[in-house]
């Protein structure tokens, strides 16, 4: 059970690097969703939204540029880097989706996913809290 509770942490710091990884390169809407309630594909999706296509692809680039520089991780599988419009990077445990603003507003993962744990949520109610 402790084990279990290493690896989501490590997950979970893992979500939080690459969040702001993104936000350093004005990545739009950034949202850490997680899934591990829902489904076993990973503990946590980061969402967001690139402003153009060299932006998405900017984005991913510099997430994969930073996490396997700063934490010697590489992703597994990466998906629609041709296209620039919707890009996923898997990381095992924690799933990036970058999307075209089109892209994300069609798919709406957020309300696919709307029964997971936001820690956007979190960190707003967090702030407010002591605040």
């Amino acid at each position: 059970m402790e084990q279990q509770e290493n690896l989501k942490n490590k997950s979970l710091q893992l979500a939080r690097q690459i969040e702001a990884v993104l936000d350093s390169k004005n990545g739009q809407d950034i949202e850490v969703l997680g899934v591990d309630a829902k489904t076993t594909l990973a503990d946590y999706f980061v969402i967001v939204t690139g402003t153009s296509t060299i932006h998405v692809k900017t984005l991913a680039d510099e997430v994969v540029f930073q996490i396997k520089e700063n934490l010697g991780i590489s992703p597994g599988h990466i998906e629609g880097i041709e296209g620039r419009r919707w890009i996923l990077l898997d990381y095992g445990d924690v799933v990036v989706h970058i999307f075209h603003q089109e892209e994300r507003s069609y798919y709406d993962l957020e309300r696919l996913w709307a029964a997971t744990d936001s820690l956007r949520d979190h960190k707003t109610a967090k702030g407010k809290a002591t605040g």
